[in-house]
């Protein structure tokens, strides 16, 4: 066995300090050699003492490695006391007996724990009771189960029982060839399964982590369950083709329903196809049904892998439910002819007004069957959006329903001049629109006191009942921000208009005003809206951008649920735009106009898509309507001439006393009468100056002068 070097060193020390230790005494009796040698043996008698004072192992082995220091030390002193090199050269013996002892027996005292030399001796064994393993789990005794439970205990076993728990049973996947189940349990009864992820689980078979699910085991007749239970699912064949081929369920799981997803929290219930109609339903609810859907339609459509277009996909909610509808084509693209069928009101005053992006008929009403009243109506759109076009179809059923119909507008139009063909009265100017609207006023109070033949007593509008001696009469007011707005006669079509959604229900009197905005501030009074709100259903055409829109159609509907966006074209997305852009080529130009397309708010507060009927006005009508126009009765055309109301509202300048009193002589004799906004008849005398405190104060004089 070769020599450790540390053992060749230290004997080559001793073997060079002997004749140091012989000779420096004798030569140089003063050398500093000397001096150093006998601290050196002070050192090793310090050593002594504390060694002997520990309490420590080893204080024997501790001594004797001091011993060298203070034997040089004893030899060097006397070598200083004998004369010359003592009696038979004792210096040089005692010396040489230092050196030889030092060689032999001190290199050996290192042999301990922490001063063991590399080579010296063979490494002794460590004994089995000292080793700081887990404790090897105990052997399972073989409960007959099958070979692929046992091959799969091996595995397990192998790896060292991964969080300390035991394969029960393992069950493979039918038509999988390494898809299996494994059923766990932690080896110590009563303990939980603490520590296991799916990596631990896919090491020992050799899968990525991903590829592995646990879950909790539940409690089954004749099997326990609970925290000491776990079940995990391998399946590197079945991720591999979900990878790859995934279904609509597993990309709904991946891609919709996670939390990145465009429906987070989801599950697809089912997906349908009808190949009549050219669209496939994607029908989902919310994993937890309190939640409500949080939908993003373009990452929905991403991660199914279906076209991101705003004019073929649709997404219509309900509750915890929500349905996804995508078409081959645009299903509100082609039009819908309105017929007298669908235009015919039924008993209970319903009527088809368009069809839905699912293909369902909407309905609107006549009159409120359940409140035994007339109706409201609101109809709201840009300039060319498909106001009057629904007028048209409104109109058609309330004419088909025995109603009057009253229509005027601010500006001449092709559509409402071929409508006043077939109704009771039509026509155009703020002035025009004025006087409907005073009119349908006071005919309120003419009805209130209109007696019944039954029992000669006046009674509230019943619709549908034939003792009624009046019929029900639609106002319509088209573009009626504008005129509320007029310089001269908007304070009189505000404030009727405002009048009449009160107080006209009640008589049979229904207002319908159609303008660009649903807001105060642009003519719809709080109180106009709300009434107009609860009594009708609102109909939202393009407002000019999908914010818009859903602005206006939140501003009718007493709670916001998700409103449909309007886009302003229907343009398919053909291609990819960055292939396009690459390559210099134009932009296809294949929109198609959303006119008629309209966001209809129906009585639970919930806003649907639909295209209404369209109404052609390059053919004749009178398919459409029926054959007689209806009008009043002669007592209440009688009791409106009375007042002076009943004339032909086109008269291009007011009739004296019409609006404002007649000019007092004291006028400035210009012939014009001075605008006090008190109305018809008026017996208002010219009023004091007011004392301006305020700006209130101040706007009202302003709005008193003359010509303001």
């Amino acid at each position: 066995m070769a020599t450790p070097r540390s053992v060749t060193l230290e004997r080559l020390a001793y073997t060079l300090a002997a004749p140091v230790l012989a000779v420096a005494p004798n030569i140089y009796p003063d050398s500093p050699v000397n001096q150093v040698v006998q601290w050196a043996g002070a050192a090793g008698i310090g050593g002594w003492v504390l060694a002997s004072k520990s309490d420590e192992a080893g204080a024997g082995r501790k001594i004797l490695r001091w011993t060298p220091l203070v034997t040089a030390a004893a030899i060097d002193v006397a070598a200083k006391t004998t004369t010359g090199w003592g009696p038979y050269w004792l210096d040089g013996l005692l010396a040489a007996g230092w050196a030889a002892a030092g060689c032999l027996v001190m290199p050996y005292s290192r042999h301990s724990r922490r001063h063991r030399p590399a080579l010296a001796a063979p490494a002794p064994q460590p004994a089995p009771a000292e080793l700081l393993e887990e404790p090897v789990a105990p052997a399972v005794v073989d409960d007959g189960t099958d070979l692929l439970t046992r091959e799969v205990r091996m595995l397990w076993e192998n790896a060292g029982m991964p969080g300390r728990t035991h394969v029960v049973k393992a069950t493979r996947h039918p038509g999988q060839r390494h898809d299996l189940t494994i059923l766990l349990r932690a080896l110590e009864t009563g303990r939980p399964i603490t520590g296991l992820n799916e990596a631990a689980v896919a090491a020992p078979f050799a899968v990525p982590s991903s590829d592995v699910v646990l879950s909790a085991v539940a409690i089954q007749p004749g099997r326990q369950g609970g925290p000491g239970w776990m079940e995990a699912r391998i399946t590197p064949d079945a991720n591999q083709r979900r990878r790859t081929k995934p279904t609509d369920q597993e990309k709904w799981t991946d891609k919709v329903a996670s939390s990145k997803g465009g429906a987070p929290g989801s599950e697809l219930v089912h997906t349908t196809r009808d190949n009549e109609r050219g669209v496939t339903f994607y029908r989902a609810r919310m994993d937890d049904p309190t939640d409500t859907p949080r939908i993003d339609l373009s990452k929905v459509c991403r991660g199914l892998g279906l076209p991101d277009d705003d004019s073929r996909v649709f997404v219509l909610v309900e509750g915890a439910e929500f349905l996804i509808s995508v078409f081959d084509t645009p299903p509100l693209s082609p039009k819908f002819p309105a017929t007298r069928e669908l235009l015919t009101p039924d008993a209970k005053g319903m009527y088809v007004c368009g069809f839905s992006i699912t293909g369902q008929p909407v309905h609107n009403f006549v009159f409120q069957h359940d409140k035994n009243a007339a109706k409201h109506g609101l109809v709201l759109g840009v300039t060319r959006g498909g106001k009057t076009q629904f007028f048209a179809v409104t109109m058609v059923a309330e004419s088909n329903a025995s109603q009057i119909v009253w229509l005027s507008s601010c500006f001449k139009d092709e559509k409402t001049t071929a409508l006043g063909e077939y109704i009771d009265r039509q026509g155009i100017t703020p002035l025009y629109m004025a006087r409907q609207l005073r009119a349908a006023k006071a005919l309120c109070q003419i009805r209130a006191e209109m007696p019944w033949a039954h029992d000669g007593k006046p009674h509230d509008y019943k619709p549908g009942d034939l003792r009624c001696p009046y019929k029900q009469l639609n106002v319509y007011a088209d573009e009626f921000m504008t005129a509320s707005q007029d310089p001269e006669y908007g304070e009189f079509i505000q404030a009727d208009g405002d009048a009449l959604t009160v107080m006209g229900l009640k008589y049979g009197i229904g207002f319908n005003p159609a303008g660009q905005s649903p807001f105060a501030h642009n003519g719809f009074s709080t109180e106009m809206k709300d009434n107009l709100r609860q009594n009708s259903r609102p109909v939202i055409f393009n407002m000019g951008s999908p914010g818009a829109t859903r602005k206006a159609a939140e501003g009718t509907m007493e709670n916001a649920y998700d409103v449909p966006t309007i886009p302003a074209r229907y343009a398919p997305k053909e291609g990819s735009a960055i292939e396009r852009a690459m390559a210099g080529e134009a932009e296809p130009e294949n929109g198609v106009s959303t006119g008629g397309v309209a966001v209809v708010v129906l009585d639970n507060g919930r806003a649907v898509l639909m295209k209404a009927l369209f109404v052609d006005f390059d053919y004749d009508l009178s398919g459409l309507f029926p054959s007689e126009i209806n009008r009043l009765t002669d007592y209440e055309i009688s009791e409106l001439e009375k007042l002076g109301l009943w004339f032909d509202w086109s008269e291009p300048e007011p009739r004296p006393g019409e609006f404002w009193p007649e000019p007092d002589e004291d006028d400035d004799g210009d012939g014009k009468a001075r605008r006090r906004g008190g109305g018809r008849g008026s017996k208002s005398t010219r009023r004091a100056e007011p004392t301006v405190t305020s700006p209130r104060q101040a706007l009202e004089a302003i709005k008193s002068l003359t010509d303001a």
